[in-house]
């Protein structure tokens, strides 16, 4: 069974609501789906500006899944669990 780590970076800006939310949601979706298979990196765009340009990040909070590939990204909070794992493509650990 392929057991890839899944490589995720938010990108926020300070504490605002959305980017608490956002951390929150993600981490609450990555340990119920992806539990010992993911690598999250939270980027505070406050304190690391030039690091937006990488990633061509228009808004914030900004969610890129950098592997497995394709790089996909999910603009918001992240409060639509169904929109956030259609969109990362995370199937259930354990399908019931």
């Amino acid at each position: 069974m392929d057991e890839e780590i899944w490589e995720l970076r938010l990108y926020v800006a300070g504490q605002t609501v959305k980017s608490v939310t956002a951390l929150a949601n993600l981490k609450k979706y990555c340990e119920e789906h992806l539990k010992g298979r993911y690598q999250l990196e939270v980027i505070d765009l406050l304190q690391h500006p030039q690091l937006a340009e990488g990633d061509q990040i228009l808004a914030i909070p900004t969610l890129v899944r950098k592997v497995p590939s394709p790089i996909r990204k999910i603009i918001g909070d992240l409060s639509n669990q169904e929109r956030v794992l259609v969109g990362l493509d995370i199937r259930p650990l354990d399908p019931k």
